[in-house]
C-alpha cells in the first residue's frame, strides 16, 4: 500500500467515526475562539481609531469637539453622517471577513513574518477597494476623500506594525524558552529526521524537539543516536507526561489501531496530534492540510487551550506585579535594609526552582535564614513536620529573628513579583518546587508542572498548615483542572485575608 493511500484512508476513517467527530470539529488546529475574537476586536478598535484620527487631521478638529460635531450633525451633513457610519461598518465587516479567510486570526507561529505581512496588506487592499468602490457608487460627495485615504493608510500601517510587534514579543519569549511547544516525533525514518531539522531551524515555529518514538518492526536506514530516542510507542503517553509534551507528529505509516489509540490518548491529555503525509507520493487530498513551516500535516486532534484567558491572566500578572512593586517599594526598601542589618549575608535568597514544563529558574525572596542554611537542611530532616516530599519545620533554628517576622506576614515573598514580571511565575498558581522534591514525584504529580507556578495558590489559602502531601497535590490539580480568572480573583482576595492574619511560619 502506498504511503499516501494509507494516510488518506486513515484520515477518512478517523474523520468519519462518530465518536471522533466532536474531537475534530470542536477545536481549531490554529487557535481557540477566544483568540480569534480578541484579534477581531483589536482590528475593529484599530479601524475606529484610524477613522477618528483621519477625521481630526483632515478637518483640523480636536477629539472632543469632533465627537460633539459628529453627533450633532455639524461636522458632516446628517445624511452624510449615516452614510459614513454605514461605510465604516461595511469596511470593518469586510476587513474582518477577509482577514478570517486569510487565517490572519490564527497563531502566527505557523507562518513566516513576511507571509503574514503580505496577507495583512492583501486584506487591507481588498477591503479598501470595496470601500472606495461603494463610496463611488453611492455618490457621497460630502465625505472628503482625504479622510478615506488617510484611514486606509493608517489601518494598513497599524495592523502591520501591531503584528510585527506581537511577533517580536513572541520571538523574545521563545528565546527565553517561554511559550514553546514540546514535540515528540513518532518514527525514525528520513521524514522524521527532516521534520526535526525543520522544526529546530525555523525560529518562529516555537517548537522544542524532545525525542523520537520508535515503532515496532520498523527499521530505518537512518542511524538515530540512542540519546534522541525518548521511548517506544507502547509507553507513548508515559513519555508525554515525563517530557511535558504539547504535540505529537506521526511521520511513519503504522497500524490503524496505534493511531486511533493515540488520538484517544491525545484527547484525554488535551494535546495536539498530527500526521505527516508522504511528501513524495502525494498528499491526502481529501483531508484538511495544514503547513507547519514547509511541512504538510494532517491534524487528527487539537487540544483546547484557553488562549484568551491565558492572555488576560498574563496581562493581569504584568499590571498587578508592576503596581505592587511600585506601591510597595518603601516596604521593599525597608525590608532589604532590615535584612542587611539583622544578620550577615546577602539581602536576597536566590533558589533554583522548577517552573512550567520543568524549566529551571531563579526564585527571588528576601533572605530569612542564616547564610549557610541550605548546608544544614539534612541535619533537620528528623524534625520534618510534613509527609511525602515536603519539608517544613515550625521552629526552624536556621530562621533569623527578622526572618520570622517576614515569614509571618509573607513579606519575604514580595520580591517574587520580579519573577512574575519576567514571566517565570504568575500571581496565582501552584508553588514552584525545588529540584529534590520533583525527583521524588511520580507521573501523576508532574501534572502540577503543566502551568506557570504562582506566588499564591489554592493550597496556600485553603490548607496551608495541612501536612499531607496528597492534599497538596490534589488542591493543585483541582486548581489546574478548574482554572478561571474568577477563581484567581477569589484566591487573591483570600490571600489578602491570610496574609493580614499572620499565619505564615
Amino acid at each position: 500500500m502506498a504511503s499516501s493511500d494509507f494516510w488518506q484512508r486513515l484520515s477518512a476513517s478517523v474523520a468519519s467515526s462518530a465518536d471522533r467527530e466532536a474531537v475534530l470539529t470542536g477545536s481549531s488546529a490554529h487557535g481557540t475562539r477566544g483568540t480569534i475574537k480578541l484579534w477581531m476586536a483589536l482590528d475593529i478598535v484599530t479601524v475606529i481609531g484610524a477613522a477618528a484620527l483621519a477625521t481630526m487631521f483632515e478637518l483640523h478638529t480636536g477629539p472632543l469637539a469632533g465627537a460633539k460635531g459628529f453627533w450633532r450633525g455639524t461636522l458632516f451633513h446628517a445624511s452624510s453622517k449615516w452614510i459614513l457610519l454605514g461605510l465604516l461598518c461595511g469596511f470593518i465587516i469586510s476587513l474582518v471577513i477577509t482577514s478570517r479567510r486569510l487565517n490572519l486570526y490564527d497563531p502566527s507561529r505557523l507562518t513566516s513574518f513576511l507571509h503574514e505581512q503580505r496577507l495583512s496588506l492583501q486584506a487591507c487592499l481588498t477591503s479598501g477597494l470595496l470601500l472606495t468602490g461603494t463610496l463611488f457608487l453611492v455618490h457621497a460627495y460630502d465625505i472628503q476623500r482625504g479622510i478615506v485615504l488617510i484611514t486606509l493608510v493608517l489601518v494598513t500601517v497599524s495592523l502591520g506594525v501591531r503584528r510585527w510587534f506581537y511577533r517580536l514579543l513572541l520571538y523574545h519569549r521563545f528565546d527565553r524558552g517561554i511559550g514553546t511547544r514540546n514535540v515528540l516525533i513518532v518514527g525514525t525514518g528520513p521524514e522524521a529526521h527532516a521534520l526535526r531539522h525543520h522544526l529546530e531551524s525555523i525560529r518562529h515555529l516555537g517548537y522544542s524537539f524532545k525525542g523520537f518514538i520508535e515503532l515496532p518492526n520498523c527499521s530505518s536506514r537512518f542511524a538515530t543516536p540512542s540519546i534522541d530516542i525518548a521511548g517506544s510507542v507502547e509507553d507513548l503517553f508515559q513519555t508525554v507526561r515525563k517530557q511535558f509534551i504539547d504535540e505529537i507528529f506521526f511521520t511513519t505509516p503504522c497500524e490503524r489501531g496505534i493511531i486511533q489509540d493515540a488520538v484517544e490518548g491525545a484527547r484525554v491529555k488535551g494535546i495536539n496530534l498530527r500526521v505527516v503525509p508522504d511528501m513524495y507520493d502525494g498528499l491526502a487530498w481529501n483531508s484538511r492540510i495544514e503547513y507547519v513551516g514547509q511541512f504538510p500535516t494532517i491534524p487528527l486532534h487539537c487540544g483546547e487551550v484557553p488562549e484568551l484567558g491565558l492572555f488576560l491572566k498574563r496581562l493581569f500578572d504584568i499590571v498587578f506585579s508592576g503596581l505592587a512593586l511600585i506601591l510597595l517599594s518603601p516596604v521593599l526598601i525597608a525590608a532589604a535594609v532590615a535584612v542587611k542589618l539583622d544578620s550577615p549575608g546577602s539581602v536576597f535568597y536566590l533558589s533554583d526552582r522548577i517552573g512550567k514544563k520543568g524549566v529551571v529558574f531563579r526564585c527571588i525572596k528576601f533572605r530569612t535564614m542564616v547564610r549557610d542554611a541550605d548546608n544544614h537542611r539534612a541535619e533537620l530532616m528528623h524534625m520534618n513536620e510534613r509527609d511525602g516530599v515536603l519539608f517544613k519545620v515550625t521552629n526552624d533554628p536556621r530562621v533569623t529573628r527578622l526572618g520570622r517576622f517576614l515569614r509571618k506576614f509573607s513579606l519575604d515573598e514580595l520580591p517574587q513579583f520580579i519573577n512574575v514580571l519576567r514571566g517565570e511565575m504568575s500571581i496565582v498558581g501552584p508553588r514552584p518546587p525545588i529540584g529534590s522534591e520533583v525527583k521524588q514525584y511520580n507521573l501523576n504529580h508532574l501534572r502540577r508542572l503543566d502551568v506557570t507556578p504562582g506566588i499564591t495558590g489554592l493550597w496556600q489559602v485553603q490548607a496551608r498548615q495541612d501536612p499531607s502531601f496528597a492534599s497538596y497535590i490534589s488542591l493543585d490539580v483541582h486548581y489546574i483542572e478548574n482554572w478561571s480568572l474568577w477563581l484567581d480573583f477569589k484566591i487573591i482576595m483570600r490571600t489578602v485575608a491570610v496574609v493580614l492574619s499572620g499565619t505564615g511560619t
